[in-house]
């Protein structure tokens, strides 16, 4: 998860959280006391949902274009070190070898 997405997570569970305090009914008027949950519980699965869904990752269809141009420079090459002897004592260098 990105920063803004875990951002965001925290702003809508801190906004439900508050919701909550404020719509929950006081003890002695527990009429609506149904409704109010299902309003909270919407409320909390909306955010959530929608928290999931603005970052999936998908940014649209695209446009392909194919595999890019591939350059063949002969056989694969790579570099090794090889000691060689100069008359006076031994040397190493970079040699490039290709198989």
């Amino acid at each position: 998860m990105t920063k803004m997405t875990k951002t965001l997570t925290a702003i809508a569970a801190a906004a439900t959280l508050a919701v909550a305090a404020v719509a929950t009914p006081q003890p002695a008027e527990a009429r609506g006391g149904r409704i109010a949950a299902g309003v909270i519980g919407g409320l909390a699965v909306g955010a959530i949902l929608g928290a999931a869904a603005a970052n999936s990752g998908y940014y649209g269809p695209g446009y392909y274009y194919g595999p890019g141009p591939v350059y063949y420079d002969g056989p694969p090459c790579y570099i090794t070190h090889r000691r060689y002897w100069d008359g006076w004592r031994w040397h190493v260098r970079r040699v490039r070898v290709c198989d």
